[in-house]
């Protein structure tokens, strides 16, 4: 079971930095908005794997034209991350938005306003 874990931990990381490195080729990254890929979560078996998507500095509408997009090129992603990433089953890739630093940022923020008063 560890075993599989670690693997498991490895094709997430391969993953990660693979589909980031093809945001940025296709610049998806629009102007005061940066796209990131923060995890990716492979099944088990890896037939499936969800893309947890950062969009820092957009409006909710940028934000969601952004993830459609990226939903739009998912075939072609996963075809070019089949090529790079040698395994038995390329994962289908879903895309979700992780508004984690979103969150964590307005956070910061209001700490920062409640120091100042």
């Amino acid at each position: 079971m560890a075993r599989s874990n670690d693997r498991i931990a490895r094709v997430n990381e391969i993953l990660k930095r693979e589909i980031a490195d093809l945001i940025e080729k296709y610049s998806l990254s629009e102007k005061g908005a940066l796209v990131s890929i923060t995890k990716v979560h492979a099944s088990e078996c890896l037939h499936n794997a969800t893309v947890y998507v950062s969009i820092f500095g957009a409006d909710v509408k940028k934000g969601e034209e952004i993830l459609k997009k990226l939903v739009r090129l998912r075939p072609e992603i996963q075809h070019i991350v089949s090529r790079h990433v040698i395994l038995k089953y390329t994962p289908v890739l879903h895309f979700v938005r992780d508004n984690n630093l979103e969150t964590g940022d307005r956070v910061l923020s209001i700490l920062r306003e409640l120091e100042e008063k």
